[in-house]
């Protein structure tokens, strides 16, 4: 059965990106090295057109999540970095160039209307004014049995958190410490809950815990 998901790396003091981000740095001080041991990893770089990369435990849990998931949700700043109207927004057309490594359909959470822009290797990016739900409904339908992945940032995870729409999180647990920046479930008003382990898995430069979110 289809699931909404969210697959994402945090610091084991619990910040998803570290402070004062800019255009040059979009996940802040520090924040780059959350996600060091994803970009070793082969199925990751190939999935951005690179070559090369690790094989073994981290590359297996990579290569699973992007195998189940068939569109993704997103909030504008994870997209762009921007806010307000789109003519004013300095990285209007994304971080990821011509050829993003979605290659599924991805549904932008934004304020403001914009046509949809599609790109090469089967990535469009829809934009959605009508807030997470219709988002939401839109990325069903385009996944069709596969996953929705909730990617990010944090802001647009808390909004489906507290709507009670996400049925399992991936937290990949980096041995990093950011001091500051943004935390995954500072705004979660649905808490206190208790998460279900699904699964535990150890490498030796992350851990992987997958919980199931009770409804």
């Amino acid at each position: 059965m289809s699931k909404v998901t969210v697959d994402i790396s945090i610091s084991l003091d619990g910040f998803v990106a570290g402070p004062n981000p800019t255009l040059e740095e979009p996940l802040g001080e520090g924040g780059e090295r959350l996600h060091e041991w994803v970009v070793a990893t082969r199925p990751w770089r190939e999935s951005h057109g690179l070559s090369g990369g690790e094989t073994g435990i981290d590359a297996d849990v990579v290569a699973e999540s992007l195998g189940k998931v068939g569109a993704t949700v997103m909030g504008r700043r994870m997209f762009s970095g921007g806010a307000g109207p789109w003519a004013d927004d300095p990285n209007a057309d994304g971080w990821w160039g011509e050829d993003p490594p979605f290659h599924h359909p991805v549904f932008v959470l934004t304020h403001h209307e914009r046509d949809p822009v599609a790109k090469q290797g089967g990535t469009t990016f829809t934009f959605v004014t009508g807030g997470i739900e219709a988002a939401l409904e839109q990325a069903r339908a385009a996944a069709g049995d596969k996953d929705v992945a909730v990617a990010g940032g944090a802001n647009a995870i808390q909004q489906y958190l507290n709507a009670g729409l996400i049925d399992e999180l991936q937290i990949h647990v980096a041995p990093v410490l950011l001091g500051g920046g943004v935390r995954l479930f500072d705004d979660v008003q649905k808490a206190p809950f208790g998460l279900e382990y699904t699964s535990v898995i150890e490498s030796s430069s992350v851990s992987h815990l997958r919980l199931r979110v009770p409804k």
